[in-house]
């Protein structure tokens, strides 16, 4: 597996190798051992998978105390930008981001440590998205933060004439007025 560090200490992009001929394709997802060689040692407890159509936007959620997620997440089928945004206390990259396309083609992966923000916008006509949690999901420690806070200076990839918005993801809180993990 190549790992290709990004700007933010932790957040890491993961490309498996890709065993293809003419049956087809074979790739490792996760494989514990090669994980804890890398420095991930997440004991991850549930996998979701969400399939969206193009212009759906999800996020920008994370988990408090004692709920927070670190996620591995990846596109089985179509094409998201994938965001994480730093929202740990103290850390030098606090409110910076990371974007990322992750496509069922690139078969790219981002691993997400806990202390982020994470959302995604489906820039193909559907996709499959799908993420493994190492804590298990908790409505009343679930969190959110307005997208397209100008503080953030997220592009998305869209217009705001194509965004498809859950009413919940309509109405959170500005950057600022999140507390940091």
């Amino acid at each position: 597996m190549k790992v290709i560090p990004t700007a933010i200490k932790g957040l890491l992009i993961l490309e498996p190798k890709v065993f293809a001929d003419n049956r087809g394709y074979f790739l490792e997802i996760w494989r514990k051992t090669n994980f804890e060689e890398l420095g991930i040692t997440c004991d991850f407890v549930q996998d979701n998978e969400s399939k969206s159509t193009y212009g759906v936007l999800r996020g920008l959620h994370w988990q408090v105390a004692p709920y927070t997620q670190a996620k591995l997440v990846r596109v089985i089928s179509g094409t998201v930008l994938d965001i994480a945004v730093d929202i740990r206390k103290g850390s030098p990259t606090f409110g910076k981001h990371v974007a990322l396309e992750l496509s069922g083609e690139n078969k790219r992966q981002l691993f997400i440590p806990q202390g982020f923000a994470h959302g995604f916008a489906v820039l193909s006509p559907e996709a499959v998205f799908t993420y493994k949690c190492d804590n298990y999901y908790n409505p009343a420690s679930e969190r959110g933060m307005r997208f397209d806070d100008p503080a953030l200076g997220i592009d998305w990839h869209l217009s705001p004439s194509e965004w498809i918005l859950s009413e919940k993801d309509k109405h959170h809180p500005s950057f600022s007025d999140i507390e940091p993990l």
